[in-house]
């Protein structure tokens, strides 16, 4: 078994549908990371390459700080290539052009494990706290008698 950040991953499973152990990552976010860091679909987890391990524990730590992936520029169905005898300096000049398109990557602001848990968890519990009510989901109905004296916020200086 593979451990990265703190989640096992088993080795008979596809790298794919493992990386969905992560909290915040599912199918489509974990198709578009082994597209990212190069890994096929039918790969399994233990035919990782130590390279690709690190690789993947590196992006999943701090996604906002990874390398941005380099980005080709495709060519659009109307495209006429230039004639034979063009010079390379001008080939190269509207390469550089075209590859200075601005390009948002999806996967740059997704958050993942105890990031996302944090974010969801601070704002349901924070609003529950404030209102005086039971935070881990008990019944309001009958019995939050003692959640509304135990979660009252002292305003008294």
């Amino acid at each position: 078994m593979v451990h990265v950040l703190g989640v096992q991953l088993p080795d008979y499973q596809y790298a794919r549908f493992a990386l969905t152990a992560f909290y915040g990552v599912g199918h489509k976010t974990a198709h578009r990371l082994c597209a990212r860091l190069q890994i096929h679909d039918k790969c399994k987890v233990r035919s990782l390459t130590p390279h690709q391990i690190t690789e993947l524990a590196a992006f999943l730590s701090s996604p906002s700080t990874s390398t941005p992936i380099p980005r080709f520029p495709l060519a659009t169905s109307s495209y006429k290539p230039p004639p034979a005898s063009t010079p390379l300096a001008v080939l190269k000049e509207e390469t550089k052009k075209l590859s200075q398109r601005a390009w948002a990557d999806p996967l740059r602001n997704i958050k993942i494990e105890s990031e996302a848990r944090r974010v969801v968890k601070d704002n349901i519990a924070h609003h529950r706290h404030a209102m005086g009510l039971p935070v881990r989901g008990q019944n309001t109905q009958n019995n939050a008698q003692t959640a509304k004296k135990l979660n009252r916020v002292d305003r008294r200086g």
